[in-house]
């Protein structure tokens, strides 16, 4: 009986480390970290719900009830980021004005650092227009995978409001392979959800400290950032990436404060830096006290998941860690 159960464990493993593989490759990853976000958000407010509702099936109705709305929110909120994003035109103005820093950028920028770059706007647009014509067949596509990837996504939310819903009803024996990978599913969701916690925590410090630094700290000393609002949010929404989050929104930052002047560009790199050396021991505790790890352990298996599966892999690299981690802890064996 027990060299039956620690087989059937293994081929759960087995099943469960395919079923990522094949989400990485068939690029459902949005649709798996969106069904896992409106699963944990219901199950953060189904306690309410208790207080309130009592039985099974009243219990079922009003925890529907409230995955439309939880549904409902996350889509209002997407809609709402996307419109600030892309509706007002900041982004693409943020691209533009990055681009015409290069154009004033020859007299400052150390000359082994300029033949590097673009020497002016133009010469960026005709390289942008150059990559644009190589990779024409895969951008004609790009309007109909945003739409796919937009289906995947809602669809996901529905899946995950759906099991949220039905695992109330949850209460007759399993077999032992389904039991086995059921474990799988709800460790992988523990991981989802800690690295979710310890990374949005993360990213809403860094954006706190970067908004006093830009709204605030700045115009003090007379140096006005145009779209720091914009790169507030920016900076709030890709902290949830780690490490690479910061690396693009501390790149944004720097190159809008050079087009401003190289002293407000010196000023904000020194701010990024001291800001960050800060948060590498705040993200030691947060990291630390949510998944058990180091960075430079989540930063290996980014660099190995990127190899493997590009920036689907960096997303979901600290959840697999978290994941293999706890499995292994569990099993005593680390």
């Amino acid at each position: 009986m027990e060299a039956r159960r620690y087989g059937v464990q293994e081929v759960s493993y087995a099943l469960a480390g395919a079923g990522i593989v094949a989400i990485l490759n068939l690029h459902l990853l949005q649709a798996l970290f969106a069904g896992m976000l409106v699963f944990m958000l219901i199950h953060l407010a189904q306690p309410l719900l208790g207080r309130y509702v009592t039985g099974l099936r009243g219990r079922q109705l009003a925890t529907a009830a409230l995955a439309i709305q939880v549904i409902a929110a996350v889509v209002g909120v997407g809609l709402w980021i996307g419109d600030i994003l892309h509706g007002q035109g900041d982004l693409d103005a943020i691209w533009a004005r990055m681009a015409e820093t290069l154009d004033g950028a020859n007299d400052v920028i150390p000359p082994w650092l300029l033949g590097r770059l673009p020497s002016s706007g133009p010469e960026l647009k005709a390289e942008a227009s150059h990559w644009l014509r190589e990779h024409a067949p895969e951008l004609r596509l790009l309007g109909k995978e945003a739409g796919v990837a937009a289906a995947h996504i809602l669809l996901g939310m529905v899946i995950g409001a759906m099991v949220a819903v039905q695992e109330l009803a949850a209460t007759e024996q399993h077999r032992p392979l389904t039991r086995a990978l059921l474990e799988r599913i709800g460790a992988f969701y523990s991981a989802f959800r800690r690295v979710f916690v310890a990374q949005g925590k993360i990213a809403a410090i860094n954006a706190f400290f970067t908004g006093i630094y830009l709204l605030a700290v700045l115009p003090a000393i007379g140096y006005h950032l145009p779209f720091s609002k914009t790169m507030v949010l920016i900076t709030a929404l890709v902290g949830l990436l780690p490490v690479v989050g910061n690396l693009i929104s501390n790149s944004i930052i720097v190159m809008i404060s050079f087009s401003v002047s190289p002293q407000a560009a010196l000023l904000s790199l020194l701010f990024l830096v001291l800001l960050h050396k800060a948060e590498y021991f705040l993200n030691a505790r947060i990291v630390g006290g949510e998944i058990d790890a180091k960075a430079w352990e989540i930063l290996i298996a980014m660099v190995l998941m990127e190899a493997l599966f590009g920036f689907g892999g960096v997303a979901i690299a600290p959840v697999v860690y978290a994941w293999i981690k706890t499995e292994l802890r569990n099993k005593a064996l680390i």
